[in-house]
């Protein structure tokens, strides 16, 4: 299988090119030049494997280039029982009649981003020595919270590698800071960023396009390389979950092979319900996928209108790691619904870099209708469904967990669409202690490790090991730089 940019249809590579390089050199996303099929008894075999056998199922239909047995040690690394807690790895709880949470956080970091980020490390130095690249790659990452940790932690002192992780300043909640800023490795950097999220990834962007850094890197012996979603390499393996959640739905019984599920998912970068479109596109009967957003609502005004526009204003919210305004996976998206139209893609993403705005064709508004819904939620909504989802059914939420709950609640209640729905469980709530606290009642929640503490005292539940382990650990990173000089961490890094 090929994969060609979403700006350019004769910039063509192999998956092990898509993975290495992250980025195509126009700028667009690599994208899989066509979608494979689980036609057949595909779902029935699926259905009675493990989680890692089917991410060795899923993922090999798209990557040619790599063996089943290769994959499979991949596997066996990435989602050992020592990086996951749940023997399931991603599990389904039933958290009410015809609602399901798929637990996506209970890997070493306890966020999603888990899934992707501990088989990316495997996916990205296999296929450097696959591409015959000599040189070290530096792994550049903009993180709106749980990204930054996730690939720290996947990529600490993995041969062949340097990574650097951006964050905005006062953007991220404090145990995500100090996940972070405590990070073991040496050959891991860290650096806060003035600004928020959108300044950091527009920037780190920069970098990759900016060919006096890419020469002096080259002269260094570096090449840079993402572990963002802009990577095939992170949107792949977050597919399987997906694949996964609807499988263990019929092993249980839950629903019969055929059956339709909606699937509502929190996000703000738009990669991981990306994945869940590739699930459905694959074959796996889901319905409406439903992208919950918080008040950050750019990708909810998106999908009902087909306008994108970024300028609007930016707020900080208890739900850190959507708080984004510059989706960039929705690149890939209008690339498959443009049927492969690069000149049209190229024009949208030019028209956002110039004027912040665009607005696709009716042809695609059409698409985004079929397969999609959307809707966004504020803190405080955010908060009470926090609350009455831990009264009523004794199920706690994170606040990004929180906001896809209250969308779903409406669109249910707008559309009467009462199908089976999955909702994407993206972190553990010990993340976020000081705004689960106040969702609980407590006025003056305390802050930092302490409120995990407090948390558990108050729900009776045990916080996961990774976050009580960060009590005593050395903060090593204290460097802040405005937007304008993200480039000399870099080059400090890479000396």
């Amino acid at each position: 299988m090929y994969y060609v940019s979403t700006r350019d249809r004769l910039q063509k590579t192999t998956g092990s090119g898509a993975i290495a390089y992250g980025l195509a050199p126009d700028g667009g996303l690599f994208t899989p030049e066509a979608i494979p099929s689980l036609a057949g008894n595909a779902l029935n075999t699926l259905r009675d494997m493990t989680y890692r056998q089917r991410a060795v199922y899923v993922m090999n239909m798209f990557l040619d280039g790599y063996s089943a047995a290769e994959l499979n040690g991949f596997c066996a690394k990435a989602y050992s029982p020592e990086r996951f807690r749940d023997p399931a790895v991603a599990p389904v709880r039933k958290v009410s009649e015809g609602t399901y949470a798929l637990e996506l956080w209970h890997g070493p970091t306890c966020a999603f981003k888990d899934l992707a980020l501990q088989m990316l490390p495997h996916l990205l130095t296999s296929a450097l020595k696959k591409e015959g690249e000599g040189k070290t790659a530096c792994i550049l990452v903009a993180t709106s919270g749980d990204t930054g940790k996730g690939a720290l932690e996947g990529f600490k002192d993995v041969p062949g590698t340097r990574i650097l992780v951006f964050y905005p300043k006062d953007g991220v909640s404090a145990i995500q800071e100090l996940q972070m800023t405590t990070q073991e490795g040496s050959n891991v950097g860290v650096c806060a960023v003035r600004g928020n999220f959108d300044d950091a990834q527009a920037q780190v962007k920069g970098l990759f396009s900016d060919p006096d850094l890419k020469k002096e890197l080259a002269g260094r012996g570096y090449f840079l390389s993402s572990a963002n979603s802009i990577n095939w390499g992170r949107v792949l393996p977050q597919i399987v979950y997906y694949v996964s959640a609807y499988c263990d739905l019929m092993k249980s019984g839950n629903i019969q092979k055929g059956d339709k599920v909606n699937v509502c998912v929190p996000t703000g970068n738009f990669g991981d319900i990306l994945a869940a479109w590739y699930a459905k596109r694959m074959g796996v009967p889901l319905g409406k996928l439903i992208c919950a957003s918080n008040q950050n609502n750019v990708l909810t005004d998106f999908i009902k209108t087909g306008v994108y526009d970024r300028n609007r204003p930016f707020y900080q919210t208890i739900s850190p790691s959507m708080d984004i305004l510059v989706s960039s996976n929705l690149e890939r998206l209008i690339h498959a619904f443009s049927y492969g139209n690069v000149e049209q893609v190229r024009g949208y993403m030019d028209q956002l870099a110039q004027t912040g705005r665009y607005e696709v064709a009716s042809s695609v508004k059409r698409e985004l209708v079929r397969d999609f819904a959307a809707g966004f939620c504020t803190d405080d909504q955010a908060k009470a469904m926090i609350a009455n989802t831990w009264k009523g059914n004794g199920y706690l939420l994170d606040p990004h967990t929180a906001v896809a709950f209250h969308v779903l609640e409406d669109y249910r209640s707008e559309t009467g669409d009462s199908t089976p729905a999955v909702v994407a469980s993206t972190a553990s709530p010990f993340k976020f202690c000081p705004a689960v606290l106040e969702a609980l009642g407590e006025k003056a929640p305390v802050q930092g490790l302490e409120s995990i503490a407090q948390l558990a005292r108050l729900t009776g539940l045990e916080p996961p090991v990774p976050l009580t382990n960060l009590a005593g650990k050395e903060i090593r990173f204290t460097q802040v730089v405005e937007k304008s000089g993200m480039v000399k961490p870099v080059l400090e890094l890479l000396k």
